[in-house]
């Protein structure tokens, strides 16, 4: 059968119909909020960088973020939106200010998109701007125009205010997790001195700019006292950890650069060029940055970014007659660095030692690691651990960020999952058994260690998280003591080696259905004991009711309901409270008193469950 092509088949689609019909062109993924990357929380950052725009030209020291439920409201006291454009601002592909460079010289938004898809992937979408006492408020629904009001002698300080509500046609049944959006606050606030940021009541201020953001995400204290090193465009901040990989946090115009790029890469390579020089010893690069945690902001003029979501930068100088990205970055380091290593010898006598360290431990592996290598080749991982996804092998493909692995155990629960997967998207990785408990053990366990190797290599983790192939990591084990155990052994492995894993938010729960209550015209999957008792009000008199013991005894159709567009995933957190050591040894290390007091008593609550 041929496929006719003729005038017909070419449409064109107006900015909305473009931005619902394709938003992962203009947002990423679209999620459900348990991912930080998800794109609800993509729509608040669009917003918010506006108003840091005109808080980074003077204009306007707060702003204000609320959210009740599913509605968000931004507040910004800049200068306003010049009323006769407002429209336009919101609605009209290609226009804002941003494009005149005088006026918003080092700004994140360039391309007058980010608004506009906020107003398309909206159910409702209010904007309203304030100047020198007049006003004018614009209601849009689905980016269709609703309302247009003017405002005479408004008594309101200048600036803008946006009220929006995701569109659930879209992003399905969303919820907000606070702990993303107050890391997001954050991040602002720390690379804005003197901004103030209210979200829900309460006011968040930084005066230390990047030495506080490496103060917040650090679980433990550094080997030396934070390096802050400030100039004009640059600033940066790092120290060494007792852990086993390099974590950045990167940042352009205020923008948070997950994905890293031009800027990152330079940063990395300057530091390994200052220590050598400084030591004047050719040390391994490796070396170097094993265990290091830096943060690194920069400011370029028109920056230019590998995607609208902003988390890759591509820009190679930093503005039309600066200089390089990477030679104005190297040549801050080498001075800036330096001076300080001279000038703090206590620093610089630890850091050395650090090095020397990490330098050991790598040689007392090498040999371990090339036959780990060669073992997960002979063990042919794509054919018996794991049953990979399409996604990776078109680099081009638009649904990457939904890329997810299921670790589980046994073969029924993984044939399940395997045969009711999305095979573009979703990958399996079949455990033998009950994990090695790696509390306190030396990274050479993840080479000598079959499951670990192998499950090391799917990820592709070895030399950090950069290269992670899945953007989700979700553990599906069964809600019994066992999979609890399961459970635990997975994310001490994760946290003694790859914290950042999960500090990055990659790593989750699955949730999978505890009852299925059905009579002949309905069923309903059940999570909790009053799911369940909703259910059987909902079904009537003497329902089916099936209580799931495991996740083998789940048929892959139904399965196909609990990891397609209705999965339910509990996000790993930390939180700067949670000191891994200390955390870690509680759970996985020798048995204590108090261990065995929490496990009796959770013990005795699941057991009253199970009797109900």
């Amino acid at each position: 059968m041929v496929n006719n092509y003729t005038e017909d088949s070419i449409q064109t689609l107006d900015w909305k119909e473009h931005i619902r019909k394709r938003p992962g062109m203009y947002i990423g993924k679209l999620g459900d909020g348990s991912s930080y990357d998800d794109g609800i929380y993509v729509l608040i950052k669009e917003v918010i960088d506006n108003s840091i725009d005109e808080f980074a030209m003077g204009n306007g020291r707060s702003i204000e973020l609320s959210i009740k439920e599913s509605e968000v409201r931004i507040r910004d006291y800049g200068r306003g939106i010049p009323m006769g454009k407002l429209i336009d601002v919101v609605s009209k592909m290609n226009t804002g200010a941003k494009y005149d460079s005088k006026v918003f010289k080092k700004s994140v938004g360039l391309n007058g998109v980010g608004i506009k898809a906020v107003n398309a992937l909206s159910q409702s979408f209010v904007i309203k701007s304030f100047r020198d006492g007049a006003g004018k408020i614009c209601s849009f629904e689905q980016g269709n125009l609703l309302k247009d009001q003017n405002v005479k002698n408004s008594t309101e300080s200048n600036g803008v205010e946006i009220i929006f509500t995701p569109d659930e046609e879209l992003f399905g049944n969303f919820h907000f997790i606070s702990d993303y959006i107050e890391s997001m606050v954050k991040n602002y606030v720390f690379l804005n001195s003197g901004l103030s940021l209210n979200y829900n009541g309460t006011k968040f201020i930084s005066k230390n700019g990047l030495l506080d953001l490496l103060n917040e995400n650090m679980n433990s204290e550094g080997l030396y006292p934070i390096i802050h090193l400030k100039a004009e465009d640059i600033e940066l901040a790092l120290t060494h950890d007792e852990g086993y990989n390099d974590v950045y946090y990167s940042f352009v115009n205020g923008q948070h650069t997950t994905q890293g790029g031009t800027h990152l890469l330079a940063f990395r390579e300057a530091i390994v060029k200052t220590v050598r020089e400084f030591y004047k010893k050719d040390f391994d690069a490796a070396d170097i940055r094993t265990s290091l945690i830096a943060a690194v902001a920069i400011k370029v003029e028109e920056p230019v970014f590998e995607s609208q979501t902003k988390t890759k930068l591509g820009s190679k100088d930093m503005g039309p007659n600066g200089p390089t990205v990477r030679n104005f970055i190297i040549d801050f380091i080498k001075e800036a660095l330096d001076n300080f290593l001279h000038k703090n010898p206590s620093t610089a006598e630890i850091l050395l030692k650090k090095i020397l360290e990490s330098e050991k431990e790598r040689k007392a592996i090498s040999g371990i690691q090339k036959k780990a290598r060669e073992s997960a080749k002979k063990a042919s991982l794509h054919n018996k651990k794991l049953r990979d996804c399409r996604v990776h092998y078109n680099t081009n493909h638009e649904r990457k960020l939904e890329s997810t692995l299921f670790i589980t155990e046994g073969d029924s629960a993984s044939g399940s999952i395997t045969k009711s997967r999305d095979v573009n998207t979703q990958a399996v990785f079949s455990l033998k058994g009950k994990p090695e408990n790696t509390f306190s053990k030396a990274k050479k366990i993840v080479y000598e260690n079959e499951e670990f190797n192998l499950l090391q290599a799917a990820l592709n983790i070895e030399e950090g998280i950069d290269e992670l192939r899945y953007n989700n990591v979700v553990i599906a084990t069964d809600a019994d003591v066992d999979g609890m155990h399961i459970r635990l052994l997975l994310l001490t492995f994760l946290l003694q080696f790859f914290p950042d894993i999960i500090k990055h938010g990659h790593v989750y729960i699955l949730q999978t259905p505890l009852f299925r209550v059905r009579n002949k015209l309905k069923t309903f999957y059940c999570y909790s004991e009053p799911e369940r008792a909703a259910a059987i009000k909902k079904t009537g008199a003497n329902p089916e009711i099936t209580r799931f013991k495991g996740l083998g005894e789940i048929s892959p159709d139904e399965f196909k309901h609990f990891i397609g567009k209705d999965i339910r995933l509990d996000p790993v957190r930390l939180s700067k409270e949670d000191h891994l050591s200390s955390m870690l040894s509680y759970y996985m290390g020798n048995n204590t008193p108090e261990r065995q007091d929490f496990i009796i008593d959770n013990l005795k609550v699941e057991a009253d469950f199970v009797e109900e």
